[in-house]
């Protein structure tokens, strides 16, 4: 992989990774419900004027706009309000690796492997070591909320690879458009409609940065960069570099936000990460071509 292309890589997994900081700022001043529906607002336009819709159902669309929208990133926005910490909230939701191989077993008929097993075991004990130590970093209704946000994206990622979709950018910004009605029904009913108008009275310039960021840094420039990643280099090349995604959502709130990274913490996220490395890693070892000997 030629350099730049890493680079471009690399500066992906740091958008992805500090938006857990980024997110943490916008609550500060914004309902969550309501920050999510103005973020997917503006994923979908003006974006969909220049972008062309792709060539797969509508109800996919609606599938993953649900799924992604009010499902990942509603449940994610409202346990990173006060009920788990943004590094916490990096790591955890990687769990939606897990999910994602389970759906594929149910919906696909495909296999686990024992190795799968042994990785699902690892990053269940990280997970088990946040509930037993998680204290003010994370309550156990934060935790099921990021847990149930993992699965809503597992199961975007089951829509998309049914869909056959092949622009993930055009995907993304499309099924936005269904992202926002049930956001803004939810907010309204659940964060009521003046607490929303006031907090966007009085809403300052870096709130709205947060919001344009959520919409054009990580999902319009992240999704575009990746694709184009994607369509260039093997898959396999390409997607370990996700796994950094936890690793800088962990440094940037230690080092902006002053989270703390005790031992406990830093014991579960290794053991997240591994479970996570050996599952996309080792089926890369069964490719490489072993020498058996020196003339061999």
């Amino acid at each position: 992989m030629p350099l730049r292309h890493l680079l471009l890589g690399l500066a992906v997994v740091v958008v992805w990774g500090t938006n857990f900081v980024v997110i943490r700022v916008a609550l500060e001043q914004l309902p969550p419900l309501a920050f999510a529906a103005l973020r997917f607002t503006l994923a979908f336009l003006p974006a969909a004027l220049f972008i062309r819709r792709p060539a797969v159902r509508w109800r996919d669309l609606a599938a993953y706009g649900v799924l992604i929208g009010a499902g990942q990133f509603g449940l994610l926005f409202i346990a990173m309000n006060g009920m788990i910490s943004p590094g916490l909230a990096s790591l955890v939701v990687q769990s939606q690796v897990f999910f994602t191989i389970a759906l594929a077993m149910a919906f696909r008929g495909e296999r686990v492997k024992p190795v799968q097993v042994l990785a699902l075991v690892m990053a269940t004990a990280g997970i088990g070591v946040i509930v037993a130590h998680g204290g003010g970093a994370a309550t156990p209704l934060g935790l099921v909320f990021v847990i149930a946000a993992a699965l809503s994206w597992a199961g975007g990622n089951h829509v998309a690879k049914a869909s056959g979709v092949t622009d993930m950018l055009a995907f993304v910004v499309w099924s936005s458009m269904f992202a926002v009605p049930p956001l803004v029904v939810a907010a309204l009913l659940l964060e009521g409609a003046g607490p929303i108008a006031t907090a966007l009275a009085h809403a300052t310039s870096g709130a709205w940065a947060a919001v344009v960021w959520q919409s054009v840094g990580n999902s319009l420039f992240g999704y575009a960069a990746w694709g184009w990643l994607l369509a260039r280099h093997p898959a396999a090349t390409i997607t370990p570099l996700a796994m950094l995604v936890p690793v800088f959502g962990m440094g940037a709130s230690a080092l902006l936000l002053g989270e703390p990274l005790p031992g406990w913490k830093l014991s579960a996220g290794a053991l997240v990460l591994g479970g996570l490395a050996l599952n996309i890693l080792w089926p890369l070892a069964g490719r490489i071509p072993w020498r058996r000997g020196a003339g061999a």
